[in-house]
């Protein structure tokens, strides 16, 4: 009687013991920007149970666009977004008090998808390319493509704001722009539009830095919770991990956030990112001092600094205690 009498608190301590586990769990939004490969940290984490695993109880909320994550971050809404260099620099330009705390992705893997009639960059000289917005990643992405096939942005071949993925290929299907920018495989998951790949990125001979998967939130609320974001970077951390090691899991969960099945889309986008993912993910900064000029020019008078936007402490913490190192030798 005694003995069932001491199993049973013996049990109820333990349902305690994992109740007050769950209830731990800190609760908070993060914002990734495309469902597309680029992203995949994001979600990789939630469905591995990593964000849970550090204590953490993740709504991971899609916001198609760097400025609608800005401002979600700013009016308190997200907690933790993703946003590229470009889109920080030019917000903090303006005065928010943002600040980059690590980057996944420091380069911009991006194809240009040209009108099958366009063979050579003469072909494309006065011809639109289509971008979703000024400061974006594609804008960016832009740029440097046509810059790289020896033509010159808006002198030589316009660069105008169309809008997101889709806007962009109903222009593209309508002739209004002749091109426009893609993450890699992207394009393969349109039906009847004829195209070519002009140039991509990965044809540079160097790479391009550009800190494009960022973890980013604001100042104050690194400062008021800075286990909890240093926490949510273990999370990424052990998703980087998993996804780089773990290619077929890795493509069906790309394929249940993309909701598309298409094989070549799967392997070709996969291969390209994989290898992208950074092991430290620490913020590239030339790209970063690149993207700051940028946004300066936009604003004559300001004034910002790499070290006012970017803080890699927590990243260099996880690296010197030994974390990063134990994830990558399981």
């Amino acid at each position: 009687m005694r003995r069932k009498r001491v199993l049973t608190i013996a049990t109820l301590v333990l349902a305690m013991i994992a109740g007050a586990r769950l209830g731990a769990q800190e609760r908070l939004k993060l914002s990734y920007a495309s469902v597309d490969t680029t992203n995949a940290i994001y979600y990789v984490a939630k469905e591995k149970g990593f964000y849970h695993k550090h204590g953490l109880d993740i709504e991971i909320v899609f916001i198609p666009t760097t400025t609608t994550s800005i401002a979600s971050l700013l009016a308190g809404d997200i907690k933790v977004a993703n946003a590229s260099g470009g889109g920080v620099a030019s917000a903090a330009v303006g005065g928010a008090e943002l600040v980059m705390v690590g980057c996944y992705i420091n380069t911009l893997p991006y194809e240009l998808v040209v009108q099958e009639s366009i063979r050579s960059a003469e072909d494309l000289k006065h011809k639109s390319i289509g971008i979703s917005r000024i400061g974006s990643a594609s804008d960016v992405a832009a740029q440097a493509l046509i810059r790289e096939l020896g033509l010159e942005p808006n002198r030589d071949v316009p660069v105008i704001q169309v809008g997101g993925a889709p806007e962009r290929a109903a222009a593209f299907r309508t002739g209004r722009i002749a091109g426009f920018p893609s993450p890699p495989g992207m394009v393969q998951l349109t039906k009847g539009m004829p195209h070519r790949i002009l140039i991509s990125t990965a044809d540079f001979p160097k790479r391009f830095d550009f800190p494009y998967i960022c973890v980013n939130t604001t100042k104050n609320f690194l400062a008021a919770h800075r286990e909890t974001v240093k926490r949510v970077h273990m999370a990424l951390i052990e998703a980087a991990r998993f996804f780089k090691t773990n290619k077929e899991e890795g493509k069906r969960i790309i394929a249940k956030y993309i909701r598309q099945d298409h094989e070549g889309y799967l392997e070709h986008s996969y291969n390209a990112m994989a290898k992208l993912y950074e092991r430290v993910p620490k913020v590239t900064r030339a790209g970063m001092e690149a993207q700051i000029q940028e946004a300066l020019a936009r604003k004559p008078g300001a004034r910002l600094r790499v070290e006012d936007i970017v803080d890699d402490s927590l990243v260099d913490e996880l690296e010197g205690s030994g974390f990063i190192d134990r994830i990558y030798r399981r």
